[in-house]
């Protein structure tokens, strides 16, 4: 009988082997390409929510239903809802003085040249600041979106409005003409994981005709 090496066996092994750890690698990338395409259905659940809190801000500074809020857009450059702080200045307090507050949230004055702009100033989720420096969906304006089932978003956007003096071809130029005024609108939606989170900003100006 001829002497048996083991070299077969050895070969086989080392096939295996091979093969393993080609099923490893296979499932590695089988299992990272799953978790990138839920993070991106996660982030188009964030920006839906996001453009969703955009419309929203732009209903309440056409027709938003709080009567206090409307005079503040209505008004703008008289209105003390447009403040440098979170909310708006209720002076030295007194029965308007929650009324007054309440007007304000979400709303901030545009900061001076040079200074950091307020939405990059405030915490636009609203978990630090307890909402005063930012409106939640639908609290101001009709809006519904459910939440917190499935693939929707686990809360509502929230929006932060400044005002800003925004001029347009034809505007008389002269320092005697009034101001005119237009909005920055600053949106922060949700995905269905709580730490994701998307922001989009826009510039509204309200139609022709209209304060």
């Amino acid at each position: 009988m001829a002497r048996q090496r083991g070299i077969a066996l050895l070969v086989s092994l080392m096939l295996l082997l091979m093969v393993m750890l080609l099923g490893v690698s296979a499932a590695q990338l089988a299992l990272q390409s799953e978790k990138a395409a839920r993070s991106e259905r996660d982030r188009d659940v964030a920006f839906a929510a996001a453009e969703d809190g955009l419309m929203n801000a732009e209903r309440d500074i056409q027709h938003g239903s709080d009567p206090a809020r409307r005079a503040a857009f209505d008004a703008p450059g008289e209105s003390v809802a447009f403040a440098d702080a979170c909310g708006a200045d209720a002076g030295a307090g007194g029965a308007d003085a929650g009324g007054a507050a309440a007007a304000g949230v979400g709303l901030r004055a545009r900061a001076a040249s040079g200074k950091v702009p307020a939405w990059q100033q405030v915490d636009l989720s609203g978990a630090s600041d307890g909402g005063a420096c930012t409106a939640m969906h639908g609290a101001y304006a009709a809006g519904e979106m459910p939440t917190g089932e499935g693939f929707l978003p686990f809360k509502k956007p929230r929006y932060l409005i400044e005002r800003m003096e925004c001029h347009q071809p034809g505007d008389d130029a002269s320092a005697a003409a009034p101001p005119r005024y237009c909005y920055r609108v600053t949106a922060i939606g949700f995905g269905a994981k709580p730490e994701t989170e998307l922001v989009l900003q826009s510039v509204f100006s309200n139609p022709e005709g209209e304060p």
